[in-house]
């Protein structure tokens, strides 16, 4: 798989789980799990529906970090790979088998 294979297989893969919020963990800082309820699920659904990708929050293409605002708050969003053991990185992003991907949403502030 060449260079931008891997990048178009890498995105797809973070589009889905993003969309879907299956095939991975989600991970919620404790600035936005103490939201309630429907503000959480609020924010999950415009995490969901995200589509403004640019170079400057996407310079690698792969649709890893987003922001969305939410009652005057911005909400930071960003997918990582690690192995299947969730200890170190995934040896390749671009599969599946060997990677597990990690959603976390957090108030900007908490970055």
């Amino acid at each position: 798989m060449n260079m931008n294979e891997n990048t178009a297989r890498i995105r797809a893969l973070n589009d889905h789980f993003r969309r879907t919020m299956t095939c991975g963990s989600i991970v919620l800082t404790r600035g936005v799990a103490s939201f309630d309820r429907p503000a959480v699920a609020h924010i999950l659904h415009r995490i969901r529906t995200f589509t403004d990708f640019t170079s400057a929050n996407d310079p690698h293409r792969e649709h890893d970090f987003g922001s969305v605002e939410y009652d005057g708050d911005t909400i930071f969003w960003k997918i990582d790979t690690y192995d299947r053991d969730l200890r170190y990185a995934s040896p390749n992003p671009a599969d599946p088998i060997v990677t597990r991907r990690v959603l976390t949403v957090m108030l900007a502030e908490e970055y």
